[in-house]
């Protein structure tokens, strides 16, 4: 599986990152199916170039509100060189090199990371001579660029595309389950890694994973291999990952990148915050299967109701990951720890179910009978075919009249159907609709 590598934008304010960062992600930040419930932090995006996907940090959008600007900008930097495998460092052609621009230079030279320095608001071609003195910063070649008109990025990029580290084609074992447990900081995400390896006591290997600092530890239990994919405990010391709890966003996206299944983990006794959604939607984004963990179970106070309450309250803030099992435990006292691991093999399964062409197009007719298809503007849908083209995450094509037709709701309510009828439960399904004759 594929991991993307991160390019980082960083700068000192008011050179243009945002305007940089929101021309190289382009409209993927635009959701194509505008899901309810879901928040995503406009600190991350993802960008393509030359059919290569990459992830992508503007650091502009970590404020540390109460720090000297100079401070903030070296600790983006420094979350910059932590996080990234690419650095495109901003300056503004028009200003000329300034003492914030040596400050982040110097840092940015000390690092060893591939440092590409972009000249912004060199908006035409007579501008360019104002680009040579960056030179002068030591990081190498310079790149002129214009953010407000687009121009030059496509040899500023073709640049980035040259310094990605060399491509790991390795495959994964197939056998084996890659779980990746996912949340943010102080949810008890390595409690919940202790628990699951100390019950164990298999481990068969700790691998070195392709994500910075990472650690894959296979085990087996039951006959199933397993590798748990550890996001926790990789929040270096720093003013940025003491108040930026937004960032553990990125180290959840890395991870899920090489896992089947994603354990997005809530804390029991604090609640729902802002930011489990966050982490929850891009797990949803991702396509991985999903358990979503409600630990520290332990310590909430609780009635015969509790239990049901909180589900609700889940099912509430979640709506995108309704097809997602919920399970309370408490990984410190490892209460209820017995349940997780059947949950995510099952689920693991499902991700990747194959149904056969005949049996679903009769599911999706029989639900065409008991609801017919919308109109639109005297038009009706019309469904002549289905069929699953993909698993891990199931994708269900249907051939129609026209695709436009397809409305969410419609889309909403074939999903649900599928799923009353197949072991659709903790995986994605995404239902698309193509004109007959594509």
């Amino acid at each position: 599986m594929m991991v993307k590598p991160t390019v980082a934008i960083v700068g000192r304010p008011n050179v243009g990152k945002s305007t940089i960062f929101n021309r190289i992600i382009g409209e993927r930040m635009a959701i194509v199916e505008d899901e309810p419930g879901i928040t995503r932090d406009r600190l991350y995006g993802e960008g393509e170039w030359l059919h290569r996907f990459f992830h992508v940090i503007d650091t502009g959008g970590i404020e540390l509100n109460d720090e000297p600007l100079l401070t903030q900008i070296r600790e983006q930097a420094k979350l910059a060189i932590d996080e990234a495998d690419v650095i495109i460092f901003i300056v503004n052609g028009r200003d000329g090199i300034t003492a914030s621009d040596e400050e982040v230079a110097d840092i940015l030279l000390r690092s060893k990371k591939p440092v590409i320095t972009a000249v912004n608001k060199i908006d035409n071609y007579e501008m360019r001579e104002q680009m040579y003195e960056f030179y002068s910063l030591g990081l190498g070649e310079v790149f002129p660029i214009s953010g407000s008109h687009g121009l030059g990025l496509g040899d500023l990029l073709d640049e980035v595309l040259e310094r990605f580290p060399v491509e790991d084609e390795e495959e994964k074992d197939d056998d084996t389950i890659h779980m990746a447990v996912i949340g943010q900081p102080n949810v008890g995400k390595s409690s919940l890694v202790n628990a699951v390896l100390g019950e164990e006591r298999v481990i068969v290997s700790d691998i070195p994973g392709t994500t910075r600092d990472a650690v894959d530890t296979e085990f087996e239990k039951d006959g199933q291999k397993y590798s748990i994919i550890d996001t926790a405990g990789m929040r270096r010391r720093g003013k940025v990952y003491e108040k930026a709890e937004k960032y553990s966003v990125l180290r959840a996206m890395r991870a899920m990148e090489r896992a089947d299944v994603a354990v997005v983990i809530l804390d029991g006794e604090a609640g729902i915050r802002e930011q489990d959604k966050k982490v929850a939607g891009y797990a949803h984004d991702s396509g991985r299967a999903i358990v979503i963990v409600v630990n520290k179970w332990d310590v909430v106070e609780k009635d015969d109701k509790t239990m049901h309450r909180f589900t609700e309250e889940i099912r509430e803030e979640f709506q995108f990951l309704d097809y997602a099992p919920i399970v309370f435990l408490s990984a410190k006292t490892k209460r209820r720890m017995q349940n997780l691991l059947p949950v995510v093999r099952q689920v693991a399964e499902n991700h990747h179910v194959r149904v056969p062409t005949n049996v679903l197009n009769e599911v999706i007719m029989d639900a065409v009978i008991m609801n017919p298809t919308p109109t639109h503007s005297n038009k009706r849908l019309r469904i002549n075919f289905a069929t699953q083209v993909a698993s891990g995450p199931p994708v269900i094509v249907l051939f129609v009249n026209d695709p436009e037709l397809l409305h969410f709701s419609y889309r909403r309510y074939l999903e649900n159907k599928c799923r009353e009828a197949f072991s659709f439960e903790g995986t994605p399904l995404r239902i698309v609709a193509r004109k007959k004759n594509e």
